[in-house]
C-alpha cells in the first residue's frame, strides 16, 4: 500500500466542492462519560464535538484510526474500538469560506482508563459529558448527538 499524505490545498479544495470525504470520529469513553472537545475550526465551529479526521488516500482505516488518535488525542489505539455506525455529515461551510462539506463518518468508541495529555490545535477545551448530558446540552453538535440516539 502506498503511503498516505496531504492533498495541496487548491486540491483538496476542489474535492471537498466535488465529492464526500471520508471521515473517523473517536467518541473517547471513561467512566460511563465521552470526551468531547470545543472545536476551532470549520465545520461545526465553536460546537463540542467528537475527536476525528478524515481518511487520506492509501491510507487503512486502521492506520487512519492510529493516526487521528495520536494526533487528536495523543493516544495510541491498543485495543479494537467497538465500531457504532456509519453517518453523513452535511455542512454549508468548510475550512474554505465558499464550499459546503459532506462527510461519510465512521463512528468508533474507545474505552480509556487514563486521561491522555490532549492537544490544543483543533478543540479549544474539552469536556466530559454523560449521554443524558450530552443529549440535552445546546453546545453539543447534533451530530455528535446523532451517535447516541436510539433508532
Amino acid at each position: 500500500m502506498t503511503s498516505s499524505s496531504k492533498l495541496p490545498d487548491k486540491t483538496f479544495k476542489t474535492v471537498i466542492n466535488s465529492t464526500p470525504l471520508i471521515s473517523i470520529d473517536i467518541l473517547l469513553k471513561k467512566d460511563n462519560k465521552v470526551l468531547l472537545g470545543k472545536r476551532v475550526n470549520k465545520p461545526a465551529q465553536g460546537y463540542f464535538f467528537s475527536t476525528g479526521g478524515r481518511v487520506h488516500k492509501n491510507e487503512t482505516i486502521t492506520n487512519a484510526m492510529a493516526r487521528i488518535a495520536k494526533n487528536e488525542l495523543n493516544i495510541t489505539v491498543t485495543l479494537t474500538p467497538k465500531f457504532i455506525g456509519v453517518f453523513e455529515h452535511f455542512y454549508d461551510d468548510s475550512i474554505y469560506k465558499d464550499v459546503s462539506t459532506h462527510y461519510v463518518n465512521l463512528a468508533y468508541e474507545y474505552e480509556v482508563q487514563e486521561i491522555p495529555d490532549l492537544p490544543a490545535e483543533q478543540h479549544s477545551e474539552y469536556q466530559w459529558f454523560t449521554i443524558d448530558k450530552l443529549l440535552e446540552s445546546k453546545q453539543v453538535h447534533k451530530y455528535v448527538k446523532d451517535y447516541f440516539r436510539k433508532p
